[in-house]
């Protein structure tokens, strides 16, 4: 699979179940208020939603006044569309989920949470986790 967004940075996945639900927005709210965290570790954030891209740019635009002091900061990372909502067998599935790919475009992290749920804060604090996945636990 190919991560062309992602060049040689960590790679965030969030999948949200649907726009405007009261965890999925306000965990997107938090995403994007402590983005600045992220950048700093070199991750890039990508968002995955069940709505369209018109739906995602409204949600957006809801969200974001409650993040930033002048009220219009654009989200900081792109929301891909899933208008379809189905798999690839056709079933209607959605899930909260977070998918972390290292660098070597490999998956290192993957959760599913309960819809009652945020994940932001749990990212950040996994993050020296992920970087002792390089060493042994000799090296250590």
């Amino acid at each position: 699979t190919s991560f062309p967004l992602l060049s040689s940075r960590w790679g965030v996945l969030f999948s949200h179940t649907q726009d405007f639900t009261p965890v999925c927005t306000t965990e997107l709210a938090c995403a994007a208020k402590i983005n600045f965290e992220f950048k700093k570790r070199n991750f890039k954030k990508i968002a995955l939603s069940i709505d369209s891209v018109a739906d995602h740019l409204a949600w957006s635009k809801d969200v974001m006044p409650f993040n930033s002091e002048s009220g219009c900061s654009p989200l900081p990372f792109p929301i891909i569309a899933d208008d379809e909502g189905i798999d690839k067998d056709g079933m209607p599935l959605t899930a909260l989920c977070v998918f972390v790919v290292g660098p070597d475009k490999k998956m290192k992290l993957s959760i599913m949470y309960p819809s009652t749920t945020g994940r932001s804060s749990l990212l950040l604090r996994s993050w020296p986790l992920l970087l002792t996945g390089r060493y042994t636990s000799a090296e250590l």
